[in-house]
């Protein structure tokens, strides 16, 4: 944790930003509840009624307060970030470890399992899964990690594959060292650069992922994620032909954009720091 926070006081003045940026949208995602004066889910004002003083950003065709939404949207967002990131990186490190070390049939049947993977076409299957399951944030979470852990599971056996052939790995086993204990002493410290750039780009892939799924309506229609309120909002009739589109579409919009894009440079500040690109 030392070392991170030391990195992040060596980043740029754009990287310092976007960190900025980022705690102040998990900030409203966690605190949602106090910094709003309305509910997310229920009416609180007129139909449609333009940004105001009690209506920071205005309304929906229901009359709910769309400030609430979208802090309730971030923090759904960030669960299903960092759920998905975390899921996917655990399976990731692991499989690409026991390849890497293990090496043999358990090497050829993971990696084997992983090209499969891999030649699925993500957004369709994702689809097709999120249809098959239903809509519910855990649903979410899961059908994103089975398509997000590919890359760093390629990337970590890779990695292992060099480290094993080290002479200290072959005095360590020479010794009686286990796997375990070569796994938390020599591999795990490595290997924590790539987990870290990883889990920051698997971040901002699960938040547009879940958006993605959302605004296709195979989202959970009482979650009011950034995507579902987007979804709403684009179907509602003539929008294009009225003012509605300038705090209905845009607030969820610019949320979206701003956090891909806070994430995109501190993942590019990460990846100067530990010399390290995925």
């Amino acid at each position: 944790m030392k070392k991170i926070v030391k990195n992040i006081k060596e980043f740029s003045l754009i990287g310092k930003i976007c960190i900025f940026a980022f705690i102040m949208i998990l900030s409203i995602g966690l605190f949602s509840s106090y910094l709003s004066l309305h509910p997310y889910n229920v009416p609180s004002g007129a139909s449609l009624e333009p940004p105001s003083r009690n209506h920071i950003l205005g309304t929906d065709d229901l009359g709910i307060d769309l400030w609430a939404q979208i802090g309730h949207g971030a923090k759904l967002s960030m669960m299903v970030g960092l759920g998905t990131a975390f899921l996917s990186g655990l399976i990731g490190s692991i499989v690409g470890i026991l390849s890497g070390y293990f090496g043999g049939w358990i090497d050829k049947f993971l990696m084997r399992f992983t090209d499969m993977m891999i030649t699925l076409p993500d957004l369709p299957s994702m689809i097709v899964l999120g249809a098959f399951f239903g809509p519910s944030l855990k649903n979410i979470i899961l059908v994103l990690s089975l398509f997000s852990w590919t890359t760093l599971a390629r990337i970590v056996r890779s990695k292992i594959l060099s480290i094993k052939e080290e002479n200290y790995i072959k005095i360590a086993k020479g010794y009686g060292a286990g796997f375990f204990y070569i796994t938390k002493k020599h591999f795990f410290p490595q290997i924590f650069p790539i987990i870290m750039v990883s889990f920051i780009k698997l971040i901002s892939k699960a938040i547009v992922a879940e958006a993605s799924l959302s605004f296709l309506g195979l989202g959970d229609p009482t979650s009011k994620s950034w995507g579902l309120i987007l979804h709403y909002a684009m179907h509602f009739n003539g929008i294009y032909f009225t003012p509605y589109w300038k705090w209905w579409v845009l607030s969820p919009l610019c949320f979206i954009i701003l956090m891909v894009i806070s994430i995109s440079f501190i993942l590019r500040e990460f990846e100067n720091e530990f010399k390290f690109k995925i």
